[in-house]
């Protein structure tokens, strides 16, 4: 078994163990999942890019647990919804290298379709 199945194993007894599985539906877990990527965001907001840095270094442990909070929601919610977490993100590479191949977006921000 590998550790992201393994992590989902743990996130599943969890919320088992709690009975929380009422709570757990995908809609739901969808918002909270946005509401804890907003607390990510948080650290950044009124932040200049010089500054970013060194905050992160400074608040590591702090801005982990938040961008672990959105892993663990992502995870549910791909399980909820019965995707293969890790086939879906490589089939969407794959979809982005077709969409942006390197020749003509190397070094670029610009969107596929006006590439």
């Amino acid at each position: 078994m590998d550790e992201l199945e393994l992590l989902k194993q743990k996130i599943r007894q969890f919320i088992i163990d709690r009975d929380w599985d009422q709570f757990h539906n995908p809609k739901d877990i969808a918002l909270s999942l946005t509401l804890e990527a907003a607390e990510v965001l948080e650290h950044f907001q009124w932040k200049k890019p010089e500054e970013v840095e060194a905050y992160l270094a400074a608040h590591r442990e702090e801005f982990g647990e938040e961008v672990a909070d959105v892993l663990i929601y992502l995870i549910q919610l791909a399980d909820k919804a019965g995707v293969d977490l890790l086939q879906a993100a490589n089939d969407k590479i794959g979809k982005n290298e077709a969409k942006y191949p390197i020749d003509k977006s190397k070094g670029k921000a610009t969107k596929y379709n006006k590439l």
